[in-house]
Order: structure tokens, then sequence, then C-alpha cells
């Protein structure tokens, strides 16, 4: 993002989150410059395949073209992130005005950049549906970071990535409706920040083991039916995604009960401080979503197939509340008497 173009009364200065992101990403794990050159390839072609057999699972996307997948280092992660959040915020957060909203945007800014930049070194990789069109992006450094670290087959490690974002990148393309509705309750959230979102300081600790982090603090209670639909969204998103990539199965991914037995470890891992920055930034909430979001989905593909759990497409009204992802039995009530 170039800083000549950032708006001078945008809400966040996206540029100085890029430079400040940029700054603080850490270097990734070091790998042979012809071995990275095989596992970047690999990464593209993998990609494909993986769509290849989410499609024969879901019955998603027939007819729809195969793409390959980008593959990133942290950096240009950084920046496709970046981007991402700028266009799904324009214009749903308020422009700011006056002498300091120069300041304010940069303070917002800097804070944006340092999210991102502890995110960058766990992102394994995202569909992003709104910008250029949607991009698949896979961070090379960091999948083989993480192969390393759990002692797995690194084809085995990166088709098992693959078929997640693949699953995303079919919500998106396979569901017309689905990247405007996500759009649209995150401009009505942020556009009604103003209204009362200081946070509620009160039993702070005991709220933020509850909660979704900071972001579901900051929400006033005329603010929470959106948020609530934006949780149970995301939640389905993450959770059938989850699914998909283990149900695929040991012919696609052999080891693929050992991937996700030493995957799931590793999420509930790390040091004091890395837990909380993760319970501070929705992280924690994120590893909950996973969980919550797959049993949804296993529970209705196991009790009416998946021809039938794909009626949650079918538009906004069928998909689960938030109430209803923790009872599944409930949403089949409603979409399926």
């Amino acid at each position: 993002m170039n800083p000549a173009t950032q708006d001078r009364s945008a809400p966040v200065d996206w540029a100085l989150a890029v430079t400040t992101a940029t700054r603080l990403v850490r270097p990734g794990p070091i790998v042979p410059r012809a071995e990275a050159d095989v596992a970047v390839h690999r990464l593209r072609e993998l990609a494909v395949d993986a769509e290849v057999h989410v499609r024969e699972l879901t019955g998603l996307g027939h007819g729809l073209p195969l793409r390959q997948g980008e593959v990133v280092d942290r950096p240009a992660w950084v920046r496709a992130a970046v981007q991402g959040l700028s266009a799904l915020t324009d214009g749903a957060l308020p422009k700011q005005s006056g002498a300091f909203s120069g300041v304010l945007a940069g303070t917002a800014g800097v804070q944006a950049g340092v999210v991102i930049a502890f995110l960058s070194g766990r992102v394994l990789g995202q569909y992003d549906p709104f910008s250029d069109g949607g991009r698949l992006l896979l961070v090379a450094p960091n999948i083989v970071g993480a192969q390393r670290a759990l002692d797995v087959s690194g084809e085995d490690f990166s088709m098992w990535v693959c078929l997640h974002e693949g699953t995303h990148r079919l919500q998106f393309t396979a569901v017309p409706w689905l990247a405007d509705h996500f759009a649209g309750l995150v401009a009505t959230l942020l556009g009604s920040m103003e209204e009362g979102s200081a946070p509620r300081l009160r039993d702070l600790p005991k709220r933020l083991r509850e909660s979704g982090g900071l972001v579901e603090l900051l929400q006033s209670p005329g603010q929470r039916e959106v948020l609530d639909r934006l949780i149970a969204l995301s939640t389905l998103l993450e959770g059938h995604a989850d699914h998909v990539m283990d149900a695929v199965g040991p012919d696609v991914v052999p080891s693929v009960r050992t991937i996700r037995e030493r995957f799931t470890a590793r999420r509930q891992g790390g040091g004091v401080l890395d837990r909380v920055l993760r319970t501070l930034l929705g992280v924690e909430a994120k590893v909950r979503q996973y969980a919550e979001g797959a049993a949804f989905t296993r529970h209705v593909v196991d009790a009416v197939g998946m021809d039938r759990f794909n009626t949650v497409w079918t538009g906004p009204d069928t998909l689960p509340t938030r109430a209803e992802i923790a009872d599944p039995a409930g949403w089949l009530r409603r979409v399926q008497p």
C-alpha cells in the first residue's frame, strides 16, 4: 500500500499499519533455496488438487474454474492482510475530522500493525474474498515451520492446510451471497461502534475468559445481535473447513489422524505471554470456533448427510444462530422440520 494514497480522513492509517507490521515481523525458518522452490511449486499444485477433493466431499463448486493458490512469505501476507482489511472496512468506519484526526488514524494504524505482525507468524493460509476478486494465500514459511514443529509428513501437512483453505474458497465462490452478507454484518457492526463503545471494565478478567477477546468486550447491548450473527457465521465457516480437512480422509492425507492430534495440542500450547496475547486478540476464541463449528458440522452431516447439511448455504435465514451452533439439533428442527 502506497502511503501517498492514504485517505487523510480514514480512521485507520493502513499504510502505517503495513510499515509497523513489516518492521515487527520475525524471520521464518531457514530453508535452502532449492528446497524452498520445490515447496512453493508443490503448494501451488496442492491448492488445485485439494479443491477437487473438497468439491467431491461437499458437493459445492462443481463447474467453477480451478485456480492455484498464491504462495507468500510473511511480509507479503502482511500487505495482503492489510489490503483485505481495508477493503472490508472501507466506508464502514466513520471518517476522522478535526486537528487530531491524523494522530488518531496513525495510532490506530500502529495498533493494527502490531496485531497483524503477531498473527503473521501463525497464519498458515487464508482465503480473502474482499480484494482482487478473491485470493487464496498460503504462507510458506509458517507451513514449513509448523510441519517441522509437528514432525509430520511435509506432503501430508501441506495438503491438509490446502484442504482447509480450499474449503474457505469454495464457501465464498460457490455461495454467491455469502461475501456480501459477511461484509454487511461487519459494516453494520463497525458503523454502530460510536454508540456507547467504551469498554465496560468491571469484572474484566472474568469477561475476557468468557468472551471473544477485546473486540467482543467493546460492544454495547444494542450491538450484541449483529455481533452474535457474525460470530456464528465465522464459527460455521471455520468449523466446516476443519471438518472437511479431516473428513476427506487418509486416502488423501495418510497421516491425517496424527496431524490432527498434534496440531490440536499445538493450538492449545504456548507460553504465558503468548496465551495472554492470544486471549486479548481473540485468538483463543478463534480456537474455540474451530472446535464448536466442527462439532456442529459433524453432528448435522452424521444426522442427515452432506447434501442436506448444504441447506445452510441457502440464504442468511438458514445460517445457524450462535445458540444453534451449540444446539445443531435445534437448527435441524428449524430449517428441516
